[in-house]
């Protein structure tokens, strides 16, 4: 009978599924995962200096895609609407739609092309010109306060790394830009 017990025995075991044994997940060092950590960290204070920045700037009555518009305008002022829309990674309609509301505030007008009639250029109106040194005065105050602690060379450093990184991903942009419409031919 003591055989017939461990033969069942046996059989109940062999007939459960067997779990594997828990192992703990490794934990995860700051070297191993320092691009996502950086990912993160970039993300987070992009959106926050977009949040104060729109906090800044909203007694003035501009939003911060006005502004950007507008302090691109002040480096290019003239340039023709849809460049500016590629510049500024922006659909040609949603620029169309940002430059309606600044033309309406009086803040920038739409001219003509010396050359071709049907391209429209932007320029800033002296209204204009006056928030942006104004806007101006706001925006450098924010990085003042953003890069608190950090001295000449630091934030030489800083912008020489982002810049850096910038360069990177525009280049894997465009490589990616190039696989696309590469890929696009075959369909």
């Amino acid at each position: 009978m003591a055989t017939r017990s461990t033969k069942s025995a046996a059989a109940k075991t062999t007939a459960q599924p067997r779990t594997p044994a828990r192992t703990k997940a490794p934990k995860a060092d700051s070297t191993e995962n320092w691009d996502q950590r950086l990912g993160f960290l970039m993300h987070d204070v992009s959106r926050l200096r977009r949040t104060v920045f729109d906090g800044l700037v909203r007694p003035v009555g501009v939003t911060r895609s006005q502004w950007w518009v507008l302090a691109h305008l002040a480096r290019h002022d003239g340039m023709i609407q849809s460049d500016l829309a590629g510049v500024l990674d922006l659909g040609k309609a949603a620029l169309g739609g940002l430059i309606d509301r600044l033309e309406a505030a009086e803040l920038v007008h739409r001219g003509p092309d010396e050359n071709d009639r049907r391209v429209k250029r932007v320029f800033l109106s002296p209204k204009g010109a006056q928030l942006i040194l104004s806007l101006t005065g706001f925006s450098h105050e924010m990085s003042e306060r953003m890069l608190e602690g950090l001295d000449r060379a630091a934030r030489q450093t800083l912008v020489d790394l982002l810049g850096r990184v910038k360069s990177n991903l525009q280049a894997m942009k465009i490589k990616l830009d190039a696989d696309g419409a590469a890929g696009s031919d075959d369909d």
